[in-house]
């Protein structure tokens, strides 16, 4: 039997996706998936959004985010859940096959960014399985993960950013400090 070395086309979908991704990673932020390229879109309006079609998955694949002492939302139940309660909603847009996601998560370990979470509606979305969630608030392209403040309706505060001038809602992916700091900004400006 000969045996012919594989090709993309015959390897199964997951091996592709992962050998795409293995050359396309970045040093900032993944750029929407495997081969697709960041979009320079507009926010336009950010009016009602349709339900999630699933709730945030469990942690997996080194994920944290935890949720042992954050309580994570859908995008749908949690701005319900920040009108109710007036509160401010802090919304992680990510991906599981993310490298710079998975870092992402472990920040939210850190005791100050747990105790922080209690001052908000902690939304996270999986910007493939919530495309048009995320796609409303891609102001500066659809990199993640994207981390942004919003009003307890769901209007986003695009003032409320990490300190750079590209991808700007890009926290550091491995120090708390960068969220801190916008949770904290996010607490001034949204105050009920």
């Amino acid at each position: 039997m000969k045996l012919r070395p594989a090709s993309l086309s015959t390897l199964p979908r997951r091996a592709t996706l992962g050998l795409l991704l293995a050359t396309a990673l970045s040093s900032a932020a993944c750029d929407g998936g495997p081969g697709t390229p960041a979009k320079e879109e507009p926010a336009g309006d950010l009016g009602p959004v349709a339900p999630p079609r699933v709730a945030p998955p469990p942690p997996e694949n080194g994920e944290s985010w935890n949720t042992a002492q954050i309580e994570w939302f859908d995008y749908a139940s949690g701005v319900a859940r920040a009108k109710a309660e007036n509160k401010p909603i802090c919304l992680v847009i990510y991906t599981t096959w993310c490298p710079h996601c998975k870092n992402y998560s472990r920040v939210f370990d850190d005791a100050k960014v747990a105790e922080q979470a209690k001052d908000f509606v902690m939304i996270r979305i999986d910007a493939e399985r919530d495309a048009e969630v995320a796609k409303r608030y891609a102001k500066d392209g659809s990199y993640i993960p994207r981390t942004f403040f919003l009003q307890p309706d769901g209007t986003a505060d695009f003032d409320v950013h990490a300190p750079k001038p590209k991808y700007a809602y890009f926290y550091d992916e491995r120090d708390p400090s960068s969220l801190l700091g916008g949770m904290t900004e996010a607490k001034r400006r949204l105050r009920k």
